[in-house]
């Protein structure tokens, strides 16, 4: 399994793309915006031969989601997530008005059908949908234990925890998932975030100042 990290969009978002060695492809969180960013992401999908067959939203803040449209177009998949984010969908313009970003001339949609305990499959790797709600009422992370590593969104962070104070967010809800979704994996679990650097669950449990 090849995992390859693109960083997008003026929040310097990390898109996902998991492969497998057949070339089966899931990406997690297509945050493409400027055309060159659209083009880094086609032009490897091509020169390494993927086929994507699977996308995923963590959560439907703006910055995660800004090359469904994009991403759909190309490939024919349309994004899923969990359906307790639905109010940020229907409101990319107002979050394009928020931080003054261009509103997309197209609707940026997704399947609103993850829920707790669903398995994504690609090829032979499983990925479990583990809900982790406080970020956004939304929020959800995908949990590979053959692999040991966990796609969180914006759920946790190296050394912090994702911010409560937009929209359906709350502090104490998302401690309360993190120590009881996420704190409750393998210390080995590499922990792959919604933006800055890889970390833990091992160093996360040691040293996060929130947790």
């Amino acid at each position: 399994m090849t995992i390859k990290t693109f960083v997008f969009n003026p929040f310097q978002e990390n898109t996902y793309l998991i492969s497998t060695e057949q070339g089966e492809t899931l990406v997690i969180d297509p945050g493409c915006f400027y055309p060159a960013e659209e083009k880094r992401l086609t032009d490897y999908i091509t020169q390494h031969g993927l086929t994507v067959t699977c996308v995923v939203n963590t959560h439907l803040h703006i910055d995660h989601v800004l090359g469904n449209t994009f991403l759909e177009k190309v490939t024919g998949i349309k994004a899923q997530a969990h359906a307790g984010d639905a109010f940020w969908l229907n409101s990319m313009d107002a979050q394009c008005r928020m931080f003054g970003l261009q509103t997309p001339t197209e609707k940026t949609d997704a399947q609103l059908n993850l829920k707790e305990g669903d398995i994504l499959r690609l090829g032979e790797e499983a990925f479990t949908v583990l809900e982790v709600p406080g970020h956004s009422p939304g929020s959800i992370a995908l949990y590979n234990a053959t692999q040991h590593c966990l796609f969180s969104g914006d759920a946790l962070f190296a050394g912090s925890i994702g911010r409560t104070d937009l929209t359906g967010g709350d502090y104490d809800t998302l401690i309360r998932n993190i120590q009881s979704k996420l704190m409750t994996l393998p210390d080995d679990t590499m922990v792959y975030c919604g933006h800055n650097a890889s970390t833990t669950i091992g160093a996360e449990r040691q040293s996060n100042p929130y947790l």
